[in-house]
């Protein structure tokens, strides 16, 4: 029985599949887990989103003091002594791992309250139930993390593969390869940048395997979308829930316009995704109060954070808050909007040195307002190329053009929405343009270079 279902896999036609999958695999996680390509800057790869990190080492340490599920099971940092300042600093920083590592104890524990912490608590149940030293420990979890973040890249390479052929998957492979974003996002224990991608993820596979109507089950639909946002909310929060929503809907815009749904199937589909996030961000929400009350002692507690940090990180009052808000609430969200677009999505100074400061800063430097505005143009040449293709092939380039247009809006959504949060970190939400903006735009980059290759060598 094993020896026949091992012969199906390995036949000629799964052969470039699932050589696709381990290639990928392979350059994502050595990307991810110790930016082997170089494509960010060491320092900044070893640094980066560390303060956050920490607050999943603390977490560990307080699981290992007084239960995994103590002060709600929050996120949070540990101190040797009784501290006021709200924000964590640099020697806290590193008194997180040392802790861990040295199997240290805190005596006082301040949480994180925005997130339900779920990744904190998963890696502190590893953390009992694995019998090896705490460095080990580290890092399996970084191992562990990385190759997640590997596979769930490599599931979209595999979509585009599937859909496309090889030469756009190559596309979309090399963007995620070469973000610098995604490289130093890849293996950061607090963000789990997976679980960002697995509602699209199963939205692509779930309409791609039941394309026909009456295969294609609402219901199921629903509870697919709930528990992948669930699980979403409960690894990481709600950080970036905007992007990952609108990202999740982009497969279904797709196929919407590949198999030229009616009114009726898009709106039931897209009321359909919106009821089942919107339980499962309900459920997390109501977790997240339960979780701060019994830190704080009532669950309105809970429900008062939610609407204060809601607040402080969209377009509240700036006289309603702390001072140091202010100046993110007042920010213009225009002017939010065109700092992401002037970030870096590849930097070629890693690789070459100049001396020139013009070229090293607007041509080694690849802006994602460049990758706009080539997307664009690939997208018109895409466009009107496809005009002398089969029906099948120009439905499926139209589909891909608009679906990439669409995404944009992922991390449009949460720049505009949560514009003071993002004037505020304009250090690390840059990742956004890749969810999954970036990816749709090289596949047509790949699309329009495929159907070159197959007109000059008379390929169908």
């Amino acid at each position: 029985m094993f020896t026949k279902q091992f012969r199906q896999i390995i036949q000629s036609e799964n052969i470039p599949k699932i050589s696709i999958w381990i290639v990928s695999i392979l350059l994502l996680f050595f990307g991810f887990y110790a930016n082997t390509w170089h494509v960010a800057d060491q320092e900044w790869f070893d640094r980066h989103q560390r303060d956050t990190e920490s607050y999943i080492l603390g977490r560990m340490v307080k699981s290992r003091q007084h239960g995994i599920l103590s002060a709600g099971g929050l996120n949070g940092y540990g101190t040797f002594e009784k501290v006021e300042q709200q924000w964590i600093s640099s020697s806290q920083i590193e008194n997180q791992y040392s802790a861990f590592l040295n199997r240290l104890s805190f005596d006082e524990y301040k949480t994180y309250k925005s997130q339900p912490g779920g990744q904190g608590i998963l890696f502190s149940l590893l953390d009992k139930l694995l019998p090896l030293s705490p460095t080990i420990k580290l890092k399996s979890f970084y191992l562990l993390t990385a190759l997640l973040s590997a596979i769930a890249l490599t599931a979209i390479t595999g979509w585009f593969y599937e859909e496309f052929d090889w030469i756009v998957a190559l596309f979309v492979l090399a963007s995620a390869v070469l973000s610098q974003w995604l490289t130093v996002f890849g293996k950061n224990l607090w963000w789990s940048l997976w679980a960002f991608y697995l509602p699209m993820i199963v939205v692509m596979y779930y309409l791609k395997q039941n394309r026909d109507i009456e295969n294609r089950l609402p219901i199921k639909f629903g509870i697919l979308i709930l528990i992948s946002v669930s699980i979403k909310c409960f690894i990481n929060g709600f950080e970036y829930i905007t992007t990952t929503l609108v990202m999740m809907v982009v497969p279904l815009v797709y196929y919407a316009i590949l198999d030229k749904w009616n009114r009726e199937q898009c709106f039931k589909f897209a009321f359909t995704a919106g009821i089942g996030s919107g339980i499962a961000i309900f459920l997390g929400l109501t977790l997240l109060c339960f979780q701060i009350g019994a830190v704080e002692g009532s669950v309105f507690d809970g429900i008062k954070h939610v609407v204060y940090s809601f607040g402080k990180r969209t377009h509240g009052q700036p006289e309603g808050f702390e001072e140091i808000y202010k100046a993110s609430l007042e920010a213009g969200t225009i002017g939010v909007v065109m700092a992401y677009v002037k970030g870096i999505f590849f930097n070629f100074n890693n690789y070459w040195t100049t001396s020139n400061s013009f070229i090293a800063n607007h041509f080694f430097k690849l802006r994602y307002i460049y990758l706009i505005i080539l997307f664009l143009i690939m997208s018109v040449l895409l466009h009107f190329r496809s005009s002398g293709e089969i029906e099948q092939n120009r439905q499926q380039n139209i589909a891909l053009i608009w679906t990439t247009w669409f995404a944009v809006l992922a991390p449009l959504s949460w720049y505009v929405i949560f514009k003071a949060h993002s004037q505020i970190h304009l250090h690390m939400s840059f990742l956004l343009w890749q969810m999954p903006f970036t990816l749709f735009g090289f596949a047509v980059f790949g699309a329009l270079l495929s159907r070159k290759l197959k007109k000059a060598y008379h390929v169908a």
